[in-house]
């Protein structure tokens, strides 16, 4: 093999390799790579919240959301239910909702007002940089993403197949936190979100 075919052929590789990094639908995260850590983060409780606050749950559940997207309305009560069931099943699990987005009514009032006026079970908290969101390579709302007992990652995508909850055949995100809770690796890792895009703040360059 001559210089220039070899050139090529190394590039090649190196582009294959730099591709597999990164999952099927998020092109940030594959399964089985290590949860990007994160500390600091406001919640609606005005307490501030990191990963490692979670150590005690076997598997963590991440919910990247908002206020504004009306398919993650459609999931808020969904999200309860959810985390009200891991309460009940030995809370082994947790459950953590981040909204990174930054117009007025996805600011921190405002999901003060939405997680009183729900009641949500849950943490919600505000990524005020977007540089959490943007580790896990969230694109979407609702976006799913699951952690096991290591903290490395073992589902990435939607919650179930029913964005609007009516006709749900499929629970991707229950049965990969079952499987984990069971010491397996989930028949499904990684599905494609359905959501509104995270309205991330246009880097001028």
């Amino acid at each position: 093999m001559d210089r220039p075919l070899n050139i090529v052929f190394v590039a090649a590789t190196i582009a294959l390799a730099s591709a597999s990094l990164a999952g099927t639908y998020n092109k940030q995260l594959s399964i089985g790579d290590a949860a990007p850590a994160w500390s600091d983060l406001v919640g609606a409780d005005d307490q501030k919240h990191s990963l490692a606050d979670f150590a005690d749950k076997d598997v963590l559940v991440l919910c990247f959301t908002c206020n504004t997207c009306p398919y993650a309305v459609d999931y808020e009560d969904r999200l309860i239910a959810l985390a009200k069931k891991f309460s009940a099943e030995g809370n082994k699990c947790g459950l953590v909702a981040i909204n990174a987005n930054k117009v007025k009514d996805d600011l921190l009032p405002a999901m003060q007002e939405r997680a009183k006026t729900k009641g949500f079970n849950f943490p919600y908290l505000h990524d005020e940089t977007q540089q959490v969101a943007k580790s896990y390579g969230a694109t979407f709302t609702p976006e799913f993403v699951v952690l096991n007992k290591d903290r490395k990652v073992i589902y990435l995508g939607a919650m179930d197949d029913s964005p609007d909850g009516k006709k749900i055949t499929k629970h991707y995100l229950e049965n990969a936190v079952t499987a984990s809770l069971a010491g397996r690796k989930p028949e499904i890792a990684e599905t494609p979100a359905v959501g509104c895009a995270v309205r991330y703040v246009k880097e001028r360059k």
